[in-house]
């Protein structure tokens, strides 16, 4: 018999049993694990204690409290991050975006960029990588303070390390930007299929809900978004007009009687050809989901959102459609203002791109659109992007970055444009990379070979040629970006690894953002928060 308990709740003791501790090494889980053998009989036969980390000598004492001989093994794996998808990261710590940009918490930093530190660090020594660590130096010093306790923690680790006294610094690259270096991709929205689900539809957890009225079903059902979906997978970087155009085609290749399929393809019958080929039925299940999923996006999208993308669009690149520079932005922007139909966040957004695209605004022009889109109690959603290093007010007169020239890339007219990360991902691996270009990034020490090892393949590199082995000990980029990452961002990251078969680009975060997740966390970011609640461990009686 197999249990899954939660550490921190109340569980009943099975003292015939062996229990297996998979734990952070905090002083809470410690102190729980310690209660567990603090006196006799004890919860569980004995412990096997896996930490996440590594442990600090002081939790570490605590464990010699336990009952002699119940502790059968103690053993640190390093493995403090979770692997979101294959080639995403997270650390899980949604608030370190407040302890880290909110005003009120100057004094949490360092703290909260320590432990962010000895995360990625559990991320190196899983991958078997020693990388050299670089960072885009901004306003703001989390990014440089973060990869300098990165540094200073792999050597750390991989002098301690029993299988490998020393460690030289391997091909692959870490680059830890702050949030503030793209807002833009923050905002708007993106119309590719994974990333406009989770803008425009409720999904919880990775779970996506749809109703009664659906499948044919009188009961509600549940689909988990993740890896274990190969269409899922296949069709999740897509433009939302691809994905509507292939989900048909992939029902006509699984049906065996084509005149089911012939005509539009629909829920309704979609439902009658699972009833009548049962053997295809999960296959046809999975279309049948993503139909939906992809049909209720575009409901969401068609009423109103079409027209503003187009305005989102041109403000974000300050070019139209024909490549034309837009003159006069709050041009473009009046209309969204005007429409009755937009709800308030979609407003909000185009705000905030008009006010990146002029690099800020001022002090008058901000309050006239505040109380033009009645929010002012709400305004700091607006003004609070200045904690995370974006112009707000005034007018800042420091130069964007020059973006890569995609105008050759063939594109949807609303979805002209590309997250700057891509940009940052493609740099390095281009011939013509400039020194110039690579000084942008400083270097922590000893950070490893030079940028142009990193390059566009030569005829040494065969991109299509490459063995299961090659392509394990291939070079790697890592990107990390303080504050959260978006889906776009992702997709950038799996688009630039599918082009450079020799290199694979991982991305990570603290968490992952929603256009509305940023807004309220932004908006959150001067409010006050109270100190979370004390841990106590009562003992049993």
């Amino acid at each position: 018999m197999e249990v899954v308990e939660d550490l921190y709740k109340k569980r009943q003791p099975v003292v015939e049993m062996k229990a297996i501790y998979f734990i952070t090494p905090t002083e809470k889980s410690v102190d729980c694990l310690v209660n567990d053998f603090k006196n006799k009989p004890s919860k569980y036969k004995a412990a096997y204690i896996y930490f996440s980390d590594v442990c600090p000598d002081s939790l570490f004492a605590k464990l010699k409290t336990c009952q002699p001989k119940s502790i059968k093994r103690c053993k640190e794996i390093n493995i403090s991050f979770f692997p979101k998808e294959s080639q995403v990261f997270l650390l899980n710590v949604p608030d370190a975006f407040y302890l880290l940009y909110s005003p009120h918490k100057e004094d949490d930093k360092e703290s909260v960029l320590e432990s962010m530190a000895q995360q990625i660090v559990t991320l190196c020594a899983t991958l078997d990588e020693n990388p050299g660590v670089r960072y885009k130096k901004d306003s703001l010093d989390n990014a440089e303070n973060l990869a300098n306790l990165v540094e200073e923690k792999l050597v750390e680790y991989y002098k301690m390390d029993e299988k490998d006294q020393f460690k030289i610094k391997t091909p692959s690259q870490l680059l830890i930007l702050d949030r503030g270096f793209d807002p833009v991709s923050t905002v708007l929205h993106e119309l590719t299929y994974q990333a406009m689900i989770y803008d425009l539809l409720t999904v919880e957890d990775d779970i996506y809900k749809y109703g009664a009225d659906r499948m044919s079903t009188t009961k509600d059902k549940e689909a988990r978004l993740d890896e274990s979906d190969e269409l899922f997978v296949k069709i999740r970087h897509k433009h939302i007009a691809g994905v509507l155009e292939e989900i048909p085609k992939l029902v006509k290749e699984i049906s065996s009687n084509k005149k089911e399929t012939e005509g539009k393809l629909t829920i309704g019958n979609l439902s009658n050809l699972m009833k009548k080929m049962p053997h295809f039925k999960k296959q046809i299940g999975k279309q049948a989901l993503h139909l939906t999923l992809a049909e209720d996006c575009m409901k969401k999208f068609q009423p109103h959102l079409e027209k503003l993308c187009k305005v989102e669009q041109d403000l974000a690149l300050g070019t139209d459609i024909d490549g034309l520079k837009v003159k006069e932005h709050m041009r473009v922007l009046l209309p969204v203002l005007l429409n009755k139909d937009l709800d308030n966040y979609d407003k909000i957004r185009a705000i905030l791109l008009y006010i990146f695209v002029e690099n800020g605004t001022t002090q008058e022009n901000l309050d006239r659109l505040i109380q033009h889109v009645k929010i002012e109690s709400d305004g700091d959603v607006l003004k609070n992007w200045k904690h995370i290093g974006v112009p707000i007010i005034p007018r800042s007169s420091q130069r964007k970055p020059t973006r890569r020239d995609r105008s050759n890339e063939e594109t949807f007219q609303l979805s002209r444009w590309t997250p700057l990360i891509k940009d940052v991902i493609e740099n390095p691996l281009r011939t013509q990379f400039s020194w110039v270009e690579a000084m942008l990034w400083t270097c922590c020490k000893s950070a490893g070979r030079a940028w142009e090892d990193m390059s566009a393949p030569t005829a040494r590199h065969k991109q299509n040629t490459m063995s299961r082995d090659d392509r394990k000990t291939m070079s790697k980029l890592i990107i990390f970006v303080i504050g959260g990452i978006t889906y776009s961002e992702i997709r950038s990251a799996y688009e630039v690894t599918q082009a450079n078969k020799f290199f694979q680009v991982l991305i990570g975060s603290t968490h992952i953002i929603t256009p509305r997740k940023m807004l309220d966390d932004i908006k959150d970011l001067t409010k006050l928060r109270a100190p979370k609640d004390t841990f106590t461990i009562l003992e049993e009686v």
